[in-house]
């Protein structure tokens, strides 16, 4: 026992005297703060108002971001027009020509008195600490990280140690994406701030989906965005030793942002971006809102602090319980699935009692994660044996791919997290089918009871599917069952082709993957 301790004193010994690396504090002022009223005398708020006001008190109104392009701006937008208050909450916001641009409009907003909470996953944070800290020392902005290492900017090595260390801690991480804004309305999916989540990356971009929301559903956004900021795993980014929150790095970040922005602005992605905002379902334009009874589901922040969290704490079994209700039909997408043997029961179950499955996932060309692609590829011959449709994304899509701006590369991969169910019932949030969203990451959602934004999500589905975008599996026609193969129908130059072997990879990826089958990491993944 002894000698255990003494390791273990010397490995956090070493974590904390890595270069760069300031502990945290031990005594921490993390004051507990609320969302704050809904605005009431703004613009934005009375058109809101004077919409609800048309529905029961019950019903809330939705609109689906389905183009990068105007997921982008309606944040923008929205930051532009708030009075009292911005919520954000994310597991990524890069330092990057989109993040920087948000960053810029939270810091005008801040300026003219909004009150500007940031709550950030700190597994991702890099090039990121000096901006926040910066923001930090602003009066209206306060950032706090969820989960943090134990160390403020830890190497690589320190990482590792630290995982080592606290790896029950620090393998939960907060997936939920956020953005409130006046406490009337907010932008909640799937979607992190970054070039890569608003199609202005040069190498790849996400296809994915949010919703914007109006109506009762917004106060539940702000309770449970309020949970989470007062967690105990919620700690302001100012706890570590040797923070420097000093104005005179707000003053230069202040330079630096503007700066970007004009850059930005003369971009051909902003060129093409507003070009296109007249026509889409923007935060800033009124039009038609899909109106019904919505549901936030939200993972509570203490399933991050136990190895097996209660059912209590977690989402999963109220989605689970709407895909076993399905009578017709059921579209799942999700960009990592890996199904458990009891899941693929249960989606074999359903579809035996003549319900309709489609499921799209990424295909291994496609995937930033092979890992995930490898654990999943091992569960989808059964699926297919109960006649479930399975639909995996190409790597570069062809002209009808879903989110597609001129002059930006092709090479895409599918974010979205959404099921449809009957045509009537939609999930639109951060949780992927897979083990790490089920137990160990918080997620978020919005489930909506109405068939018009049902039909949007189905269009998007069905886009994403077509052969020009997506590869449909099917198996072989062999006589004996264990020489059925997986097939991959595609179309090449409008000629359709069947492969038995992954698309668009080369031998050494494949190789790759399937070696990945046999590490022991199903419940990490």
């Amino acid at each position: 026992m002894m000698r255990n301790n003494l390791y273990l004193s010397s490995m956090l010994l070493i974590a904390v005297l890595l270069p760069g690396c300031a502990s945290m504090g031990t005594h921490i002022d993390k004051p507990t703060s609320t969302a704050l009223s809904p605005a009431t005398e703004t613009p934005s708020a009375r058109y809101i108002q004077s919409e609800l006001e048309q529905h029961s008190s019950d019903i809330s109104g939705f609109r689906l971001l389905s183009l990068s392009n105007n997921a982008l701006l309606s944040r923008i937008t929205l930051a532009d027009h708030a009075a009292k208050s911005i919520d954000l909450q994310y597991y990524i916001f890069k330092n990057d020509a989109t993040g920087r641009l948000v960053a810029q409009h939270l810091l005008i907003a801040a300026d003219r008195g909004v009150r500007v909470r940031m709550l950030l996953d700190d597994l991702n944070l890099d090039e990121q600490r000096a901006m926040l800290d910066a923001f930090d020392s602003h009066p209206n902005i306060e950032v706090r990280l969820f989960n943090p290492f134990s160390t403020r900017e830890p190497s690589v090595p320190s990482k590792v140690v630290q995982l080592v260390l606290e790896g029950s801690r620090l393998n939960r991480r907060m997936h939920n994406k956020s953005f409130i804004v006046d406490n009337k309305i907010a932008v909640i999916g799937g979607r992190n701030i970054g070039d890569d989540y608003f199609d202005a990356s040069a190498d790849k971009n996400f296809r994915d989906l949010d919703l914007v929301a109006i109506g009762p559903v917004v106060i539940d956004a702000s309770r449970t965005f309020d949970d989470y900021w007062n967690s105990n795993a919620a700690l302001p980014v100012s706890a570590y030793k040797g923070s420097h929150n000093k104005p005179e790095d707000l003053a230069e970040l202040r330079l630096a942002l503007a700066k970007d922005a004009r850059k930005f602005a003369e971009s051909d992605y902003a060129a093409a971006a507003f070009d296109e905002l007249p026509n889409g379902a923007t935060a800033d334009r009124r039009g038609q809102w899909f109106w019904g009874k919505g549901v936030l589901v939200a993972d509570a922040p203490e399933k991050v602090e136990g190895e097996t969290p209660s059912e209590s704490l977690l989402l999963v079994p109220t989605l689970d319980s709407m895909i076993s209700a399905s009578k017709s039909d059921l579209l799942l997408m999700s960009p990592y699935f890996i199904p458990s043997d009891t899941n693929v029961e249960h989606l074999a179950a359903l579809a035996k009692r003549g319900v309709s499955i489609n499921i799209l996932t990424n295909s291994l060309a496609a995937t930033d994660e092979p890992t995930v692609y490898a654990k999943y590829s091992q569960h989808r011959k059964p699926l297919l044996e109960a006649g479930i449709k399975i639909f995996e994304l190409r790597p570069a899509a062809g002209s009808n791919a879903p989110q597609r701006v001129p002059g930006q590369s092709s090479g895409v991969s599918l974010h979205a997290k959404a099921f449809v169910i009957d045509g009537r019932f939609t999930y639109v949030g951060s949780m992927n089918l897979d083990p790490r969203s089920k137990v160990l990451n918080t997620e978020m959602g919005l489930v909506v009871d109405n068939e018009g934004l049902a039909k949007a999500v189905k269009a998007f589905f069905d886009t994403a599917v077509l052969p020009a975008n997506a590869y449909r599996l099917l198996l072989s026609t062999e006589t004996t069952p264990d020489k059925v193969r997986v097939l991959w129908s595609t179309t090449d130059k409008g000629v359709v082709k069947q492969l038995d072997q992954e698309p668009d990879t080369t031998a050494g990826q494949r190789l790759k993957m399937r070696l990945m089958k046999l590490l022991p990491v199903d419940g990490l993944l």
